[in-house]
């Protein structure tokens, strides 16, 4: 029995920063997750990951990530797309110091 479907978003990494980026409702992309379009039918999916496959001058490694919906938007259901969302674990910098307030 095939296992059900669960909401998911487009994320990828922007091709010249190398940040992990999520497709908007209005496709352009955000790297903030609850800005994402959470996609909750398998066959919009496949077609919206299909249409930001054809965007190589922007982003690279496209894939569908599972997420939760919550009040405050999505939240990963995997710790890998946590730990892309929050960036390297080795000491606040960049989106974690901005997250935290800290100063590197």
């Amino acid at each position: 029995m095939p296992r059900p479907f669960t909401p998911k978003v487009v994320t990828a990494n922007a091709l010249l920063e190398g940040d992990v980026v999520y497709l908007r409702e209005d496709d352009g992309w955000t790297r903030e997750l609850a800005d994402a379009d959470v996609l909750t039918d398998e066959a919009h999916a496949q077609v919206r990951l299909l249409d930001a496959e054809r965007r190589p001058g922007e982003v690279v490694g496209v894939y569908l990530a599972d997420v939760a919906p919550t009040e405050a938007g999505p939240e990963p259901t995997h710790l890998r797309e946590d730990f892309r969302r929050t960036g390297p674990s080795n000491y606040f910098h960049g989106k974690q110091a901005e997250r935290q307030g800290s100063e590197v």
